[in-house]
Formats: C-alpha cells, sequence, structure tokens
C-alpha cells in the first residue's frame, strides 16, 4: 500500500476540511488560537510549494454564540437564532483567520455558499470562475456554508459534504478531512475494542455505506462517519482522492502530503454517470 500513499506528493490542489470541534477548546468552547496557528502555516506552506489550498472551515455558529453569550432573548425562533449567531460568528472567525494568514504573509479570501451555488448552472459557472481566479492570484479562498441565509431547503447541511462539492467543484486532487475521527474502522472504535483500522479504501462499497449510517458525530459537528463516506462517495465519484485524519496533530498536513501513511485515504474511481448538480439538489439538510 505504500505506493499508493507516496502518490499523495503529486497533489497540486488540496481541499483541507476542518470540523468545528478540532478547532475549540473541549472545555470553553473558545477558538484554540494555537492550532488555528499551525493550520494556517500548515496551509501557507502548501502555497509555498505551488500548491492550489482551499480551507472549508465551521465554527461560525459557535463563535457567534460565544460572542453574545448572556444576551440571548427567547429562542422562539431557532432558525432566526442560529442565523444570528452565525452572522456575527462569521465576521469574527475571518477576522481572526485573516490577522494569522496576514502574519504569513498570505492573502486569504472568502466564500459563502449554499446549495443554490452548486444546482444552479450559472452560479455554479461564476463560482470555479471565482475559485479560478483566486487560484491565479496565489490566494487561499476560505469556505463556508452560508449559514446566515441558508435555511433547511437550500442548505447543504455539514461541511464534509460541502468540502467533497467544493473539491468537485474546483476539480482538486485531494481532499483532506481532519476532524475528531482518525479514519475509518471495520467497526465503531468508541464501542468496539476489537475494531480495526483501514488504511486504504480501493472500493466504496454499498457495505461501507451503510457502516457509516450506524455512526454519529460529536457533539460540537454536525458529522459523524456517516457524512464522511457521503462525502468520499462525491469526491471519488469526480475523481478526487480523499484523506480521513485526526485533527489532534495538524501537522499531519504536511506529513500526508509527503506521503505519510495517516489515517485513512480512499481512492477515487471516477463515476461518469455521477451529476453533482443533480445530487446537491436531492439531498436534504439535517
Amino acid at each position: 500500500m505504500k505506493d499508493t500513499w507516496e502518490r499523495l506528493k503529486e497533489k497540486k490542489r488540496i481541499v483541507v476540511k476542518i470540523g468545528s470541534s478540532s478547532l475549540q477548546h473541549m472545555e470553553t468552547g473558545e477558538l484554540d488560537y494555537t492550532k488555528l496557528d499551525v493550520l494556517v502555516r500548515e496551509l501557507c506552506d502548501l502555497r509555498n510549494q505551488g500548491k492550489d489550498v482551499v480551507l472549508v472551515t465551521s465554527g461560525a455558529i459557535a463563535v457567534g454564540k460565544k460572542a453574545v453569550a448572556g444576551k440571548e432573548g427567547k429562542e422562539d425562533n431557532p432558525i432566526a437564532v442560529k442565523q444570528a449567531y452565525a452572522a456575527v460568528g462569521q465576521a469574527r472567525l475571518m477576522m481572526t483567520y485573516q490577522k494569522i494568514f496576514a502574519e504569513y504573509n498570505q492573502v486569504a479570501a472568502q466564500i459563502l455558499m449554499t446549495k443554490n451555488t452548486i444546482v444552479d448552472n450559472l452560479n455554479r459557472f461564476n463560482a470555479q470562475n471565482t475559485f479560478a481566479e483566486l487560484f491565479k492570484l496565489g490566494v487561499i479562498p476560505i469556505v463556508n456554508e452560508n449559514d446566515t441565509v441558508a435555511t433547511y431547503e437550500i442548505e447543504i447541511g455539514d461541511n464534509d459534504t460541502l468540502s467533497a462539492i467544493v473539491a468537485s467543484l474546483v476539480k482538486a486532487d485531494l481532499l483532506l478531512l481532519l476532524s475528531d475521527i482518525d479514519g475509518l474502522y471495520t467497526d465503531d472504535p468508541r464501542k468496539n475494542p476489537e475494531a480495526e483500522h483501514i488504511d486504504v479504501v480501493q472500493k466504496l462499497t454499498d457495505e461501507l455505506m451503510e457502516m457509516g449510517k450506524a455512526s454519529t458525530g460529536s457533539d460540537c459537528g454536525t458529522g459523524g462517519m456517516n457524512t464522511k463516506l457521503q462525502a468520499a462517495k462525491i469526491a471519488g465519484s469526480m475523481g478526487v482522492d480523499m484523506v480521513i485524519a485526526s485533527s489532534k496533530d495538524i501537522k499531519d498536513i504536511h506529513r500526508i502530503l509527503n506521503g505519510k501513511n495517516i489515517g485513512t485515504l480512499f481512492l477515487s474511481s471516477v463515476d461518469d454517470s455521477f451529476d453533482l448538480p443533480l445530487y446537491v439538489q436531492q439531498m436534504h439538510g439535517h
């Protein structure tokens, strides 16, 4: 399997997704600046190697909620409350990212998406052009769901899926999902100590997809193994290899891209019948 991981050294366009639980201190829910700093440094270093990089980040709602803590009124309209948190949090999150990226002389951009960005042909075409132009300019796009306007009908619902859609849209050659899970196991390792870690998935079988449905995510994030396998399906069908790795040590980003076997690698197998806009249209948010 060694040569399989070796091929990651050749990757030129990489989408990195990090979950909200990976960016916060467990005890307080406040942002973990050390982790953020290492993340940004890793991404800037990939950029310095001449690679195109996209960051898909969660955390806007959590950051916004923290910012207005103690001011909440009665939650008579939970969607509006969530969207208000997102509006405050997205600006704060971006400000934090911009500051850290600036320390490494790297320009970052913000792109907020909903389902309509993908489903609508003109929107999708425009989004692709924007990404292409940003890559030309050497900018790192930071992508999140547009939680301030996204309602159930137009929300993608989780950033695992969003990152796979983005990877497909920009024709990335690697999607790297960093979360509290260090890869795929034969069973849920939290419940079954006998569960074995799977290094490489050659093909996403129905059996594997079913396995994912049984597991759910952390309290903080929306994605469990199910959304990660859905992401692997989208990315793989569109010709993008994908790695699931733990976010405990963010420096694993460069180790993985140097061909080290860390996490689980899902090899892509292009499916010509896979229609991304149609798939996204038929998806339901949570």
